[in-house]
């Protein structure tokens, strides 16, 4: 395995591009740029071009979930932060 291979770890199904290699001692270690995530060169196995390309097309849909997930939370924030500027009154 080197850089640049598409590979598949066995035990998710996660596919991937290998960005990066690091030997540690006995074991090596691949870095997946879908997942981000170094895994056992061991476990993995080649993939093909559509594999990979359907895991990165999946990987943007989850990306793109996320940065909308989080600009709802920081417009979240922004109006609790108003409302709690609001005293309450009321008449008695």
């Amino acid at each position: 395995m080197i850089v640049g291979d598409i590979a598949k770890y066995r035990n998710t199904g996660t596919v991937g591009k290998v960005v990066d290699i690091m030997d540690e001692g006995k074991v090596t270690w691949a870095l997946l740029d879908t997942s981000n995530l170094y895994y056992d060169s061991t476990t993995l196995d080649t993939a093909t071009e559509e594999e990979y390309h359907g895991a990165a097309e999946r990987e943007k849909g989850v990306r793109d979930q996320l940065e909308d997930i989080e600009k709802l939370r920081e417009q979240m924030a922004e109006i609790a932060e108003k409302t709690s500027r609001i005293t309450p009154s009321g008449a008695g």
